[in-house]
């Protein structure tokens, strides 16, 4: 009889029955309330049932214990608490499979390329910052003749000509870019280029002329540019980080330095990959992905690049970025 007891116990514990179903057996209470079900949940996990796997804080507050792949094309119903799988995390999102991850990484990488243009035309200014100049009475007519003539002959940029030819002061030169671009005259004192290593890979630093100057109270980077600011580079910034991006002009004689150290420092680690289509590069950083099983990754183009920075330990309040240690970035192009 104790023993007859005992299993007319458990088939009237709802827990028991739940994990019973979860195993294939009947389930004759399938209208258990919702409620009910993820309580029972939070016990068997609490009590480490055996065969399923222990759901850590930080997962249950990015998904909760019901969470289920992000894929909306899956097809599986598996939900995280019962996969042996606490990775990929991709946009906020967990994968249950690895071909869910190439999907959703094909989905991300669509939505980036949506409306782009095919050739990128320079940006031109409404008043050119030699006639800006002369309007401000900060250059002579023979002297803008001069430069002008120089800048056609040799090709480089106006501004350097008008100092290294004319005589003119860079402090000026840069007031006019200022002007011209609607932004601040970016200081450089107190440069800490080891410090904001990890907020821009080391390629866009190169490529784009742009140097991560500081971080103002963890919420705001003040990115530096010598002549021509990017706002595509810093939109992508933003996106990726979380952090509100300021540009500003940097004095031409203290550019260069401070690109320099920038460019001397340790960045994390980089994968550079060249796709001949979008399909291709979906499935490279599908698998880069499934190899890191980040914390946290997300996707973004900038320009003809698409970035995809992989976050492995998740720190609170810090973001897509972290320690150089913990950030592996994968950047793509498709096609020639």
């Amino acid at each position: 009889m104790p023993l007859l007891n005992r299993q007319n116990t458990r088939e009237s514990d709802p827990e028991w029955n739940l994990q019973r179903d979860r195993s294939g057996l009947r389930n004759p209470d399938r209208n258990l309330d919702p409620h009910a079900a993820e309580e029972i949940l939070r016990r068997v996990v609490e009590r480490k049932a055996p065969g399923k796997r222990t759901v850590s804080a930080e997962e249950g507050k990015r998904g909760g214990l019901m969470q289920t792949c992000a894929n909306p094309q899956c097809r599986t119903g598996w939900m995280q608490l019962w996969r042996n799988r606490s990775g990929p995390v991709f946009e906020g999102g967990w994968s249950c499979s690895a071909a869910c991850t190439e999907a959703r990484v094909r989905t991300a990488l669509s939505r980036e390329n949506k409306g782009r243009t095919g050739t990128k035309q320079p940006y031109r200014h409404r008043i050119p910052l030699g006639l800006l100049m002369l309007e401000k009475g900060w250059i002579t007519e023979s002297q803008l003749r001069g430069a002008v003539t120089s800048q056609k002959q040799n090709g480089g940029r106006l501004g350097g000509w008008l100092v290294r030819q004319q005589g003119v002061s860079g402090e000026l030169v840069t007031r006019a870019l200022a002007l011209q671009w609607s932004c601040p005259v970016l200081p450089t004192a107190g440069h800490d280029p080891e410090g904001l290593a990890q907020l821009v890979p080391r390629l866009f630093v190169d490529a784009f002329g742009a140097v991560p100057l500081r971080l103002a109270a963890g919420k705001v980077l003040y990115l530096g540019f010598e002549d021509r600011l990017d706002p595509v580079l810093a939109r992508a910034i933003e996106r990726m980080t979380g952090l509100r991006v300021e540009c500003g002009v940097v004095a031409d004689a203290d550019f260069g330095a401070a690109q320099e150290r920038a460019l001397r420092t340790k960045y994390p680690s980089v994968e550079l990959v060249e796709a001949v289509s979008e399909e291709t590069l979906a499935r490279a950083m599908g698998r880069a992905i499934e190899k890191a099983g980040p914390a946290e990754a997300r996707l973004v183009r900038v320009h003809d690049f698409l970035w995809l920075r992989m976050l492995r330990k998740a720190e609170p309040g810090a973001g897509i970025f972290s320690e150089t240690g913990t950030v592996e970035d994968v950047i793509g192009t498709v096609g020639g």
